[in-house]
């Protein structure tokens, strides 16, 4: 994925397939995660987490939505059982297309 240097650093979210996670670096420094877990046509994102020394910085949101762009980029729906990335969702109302709409209440969504 595309690095962003908005300030923060350079950010830059990658996919570690092997620990069924999506990584964010700062400057190269591991700054957070979201661990997910892939099911045909869906994902479902578990948990979400930043570093504190990084906290304040969007790294978070930049994190949410790469891993949500991605999502639609590859076709999935979307499953938000981590509570950051439903309330991300919530906050930013272009993306509740994601998730299923029969699955939408159950998020608050």
């Amino acid at each position: 994925m595309t690095p962003d240097s908005g300030g923060s650093g350079t950010l830059e979210v990658t996919e570690n397939e092997a620990q069924e996670r999506y990584e964010i670096t700062v400057d190269g420094e591991l700054a957070g995660l979201v661990t997910y877990r892939r099911r045909p046509g869906r994902i479902a994102f578990l948990h979400t987490e930043v570093d504190d020394r990084f906290g304040g910085r969007g790294v978070g949101s930049t994190l949410a939505r790469s891993v949500l762009d991605t999502a639609r980029a590859d076709g999935l729906q979307v499953m938000p059982l981590c509570p950051f990335i439903s309330s991300w969702i919530s906050k930013h109302p272009e993306y509740t297309d994601l998730v299923p709409e029969e699955s939408r209440e159950q998020f608050d969504l």
